[in-house]
């Protein structure tokens, strides 16, 4: 059974830095695709960035540059630095964990990255005021 906890989030002022933690269990880490993604209130699931097995990394528009997606095997961690941060990016984030090995993929034309992973952690808070 995959578990994913995550930690981390909170209120920032923008322009400021969070970063987001995840401990991750019950999987092989090179079965298995990881990622974040990020979800408000009456919208639909938001891919922010994700890692497969073989260390390939994307990131959704709206992040990339900003934002730093990264894992620690010996530690089965997964994290996500996020850096002058916007408005816009108030959310609940999610680390996630697929066994479909395509998490990677986002559709540039759309402007949406894979999102619908099978499992989730419980999420984290993260709010940037003006």
């Amino acid at each position: 059974q995959v578990q994913l906890v995550e930690s981390g989030g909170g209120s920032v002022q923008v322009g400021e830095s969070l970063s987001l933690s995840c401990a991750a269990s019950g999987y092989n880490r090179y079965s298995y695709c990881m990622g974040w993604f990020r979800q408000t209130p009456g919208k639909e699931r938001e891919g922010v960035a994700a890692i497969d097995s073989d260390g390939t990394i994307s990131y959704a528009d709206s992040v990339e540059g900003r934002f730093t997606i990264s894992i620690d095997n010996a530690k089965n961690t997964l994290y996500l630095q996020m850096n002058n941060l916007e408005p816009g990016d108030t959310a609940i984030y999610y680390c996630a964990a697929d066994d479909y090995l395509g998490c990677t993929y986002c559709n540039r034309d759309r402007g949406v990255c894979y999102a619908n992973y099978s499992y989730r952690g419980q999420g984290t808070q993260v709010t940037v005021s003006t």
